[in-house]
């Protein structure tokens, strides 16, 4: 049954695509904008560090909701207490 829903969860290749595409495209059109003002060199380096401290801190926060919406999906819940039952079961 686990199995089943977790197969449904899974998001189809065409999202997957959109996703890679339409980040690549912003972060091109980003570091463009930054590559074109006219601005000092140190300027503009000191944006395209701001520009990937905000790309690492999205990864960083996307990873950590995703960590917590599955520590708590009952699936999760169910499947530890299992686990709990059957080692107990093994101890007596």
């Amino acid at each position: 049954m686990s199995q089943h829903l977790a197969h449904l969860d899974r998001p189809t290749s065409a999202w997957v695509n959109f996703s890679y595409i339409s980040f690549a495209a912003s972060v091109l059109m980003v570091g463009g904008g930054v590559f074109a003002l006219s601005l000092d060199w140190w300027i503009r380096a000191y944006f395209a560090m701001g520009m990937g401290m905000v790309v690492q801190s999205c990864f960083t926060l996307a990873k950590t909701l995703r960590d917590l919406h599955e520590g708590n999906r009952m699936i999760n819940r169910i499947e530890e207490a299992r686990t709990e039952k059957l080692l107990s079961a093994d101890r007596t």
